[in-house]
């Protein structure tokens, strides 16, 4: 297959792309508007593949959009891009409108009038796969469900709002043109190459670098943790595997406290890092605690049963697995994180006025 992937350098797209082209014959078109979070140095091991192309392409632009679409004819589109960080969605929620509503409404008429002048085989075999979150589903706190395909949708953020906007504009293209649609929802990635404003990889460099760590509220916010590798193995089984109009929920079976991620990765680091910063006794010292932010969701949950009953996948890591993995990476990859570095941005957490993160 020949797939157009929209945010193929960001984190969780990279890791697709990187799987794409490492464990199949497949080719990629990458477009990605390269905004703060998009890193083609993420794609270095794949970027001189034959089988791998790169366009700077923002969404929105339609024109080039129809230009991709008539010089790749692409066989299936993998549709990632899009604003994801809750705090920077609270501090300024237009740019979410403007990429997660009025990016992927550009994307599916793209693609319609694309999947229109196909011939009937390729029409039939065509698919848009649209890759969103569980936080469309809102917040499960004072019970123990799991967010399953039919839970209601009730998001908390504006970046939960917008993607709940798209996931709905999705189904509907479907169901009023017909266009072949896919939907499926994860839980809370984390791995190699994560933007360091997210909460993993903030905690793992700030206590590198003898920061403050800092926690929302009490720390207690569960979350469902899911290795970036393992989705991107997942999302690939559904373009290729999934029926049209089925959601399906992506999870790692990993539901952990925000405190307790925190804890770990110290844990981890007192092992793995002979020199700490100075001053500084243990990692956990590091840890502090910070007003929470505005409309933050307790807990989050996947079933993720239905994608492994129906189409055979589950995930390779464990969160002890995978958290050390990810450690190590950002141990072993000072360049990469280094470079991402340099510039304007600099640990601040965002979202609650005093500049405070959370997984996504």
């Amino acid at each position: 297959m020949k797939i157009f992937v929209t945010g193929g350098a960001g984190f969780i797209g990279s890791a697709v792309i990187r799987h794409i082209i490492n464990n199949t014959q497949d080719s990629v078109i990458n477009v990605d508007k390269l905004t703060y979070a998009g890193n083609l140095e993420s794609l270095n091991e794949v970027e001189k593949s034959e089988r791998y192309q790169f366009e700077q392409v923002d969404i929105c632009d339609r024109e080039e959009l129809d230009r991709i679409f008539a010089e790749y004819q692409p066989d299936a589109v993998m549709h990632l891009a899009a604003e994801s960080h809750v705090d920077r969605s609270i501090d300024g929620p237009a740019a979410f409108i403007e990429t997660n509503i009025i990016g992927t409404y550009t994307m599916l008429e793209a693609s319609r009038q694309y999947w229109n002048q196909l011939d009937e085989s390729r029409k039939s075999a065509f698919r848009f796969h649209h890759i969103s979150t569980d936080e469309v589903y809102g917040d499960l706190e004072d019970t123990d469900d799991l967010f399953t395909e039919t839970t209601s949708y009730e998001p908390s953020s504006p970046y939960s709002a917008s993607k709940a906007s798209s996931d709905h504009l999705v189904r509907a293209w479907l169901r009023t043109y017909g266009l072949p649609t896919i939907v499926t929802n994860c839980s809370n990635n984390y791995g190699p190459y994560h933007f360091p404003e997210k909460l993993i990889p903030l905690m793992i460099l700030n206590a590198l670098d003898g920061k403050s760590l800092p926690v929302y509220g009490d720390g207690m916010q569960i979350r469902d943790w899911l290795y970036v590798e393992d989705h991107a193995s997942a999302l690939y089984t559904v373009v290729t595997k999934g029926e049209i109009g089925e959601t399906y929920n992506i999870g790692g079976h990993n539901e952990k406290a925000n405190i307790e991620v925190v804890k770990t990765i110290c844990s981890l680091l007192e092992e793995l890092v002979s020199n700490k910063p100075q001053g500084i006794a243990q990692y956990q010292d590091l840890i502090t605690y910070v007003t929470d932010r505005p409309g933050h969701d307790v807990r989050y949950a996947i079933d993720a049963s239905k994608i492994e009953r129906e189409l055979g996948w589950k995930p390779a890591e464990t969160f002890e697995s995978g958290i050390r993995k990810t450690v190590e990476w950002y141990l072993n990859n000072k360049t990469w994180w280094s470079r991402v570095l340099d510039g304007s941005y600099s640990f601040e957490r965002l979202g609650t006025g005093n500049n405070t993160s959370e997984g996504k």
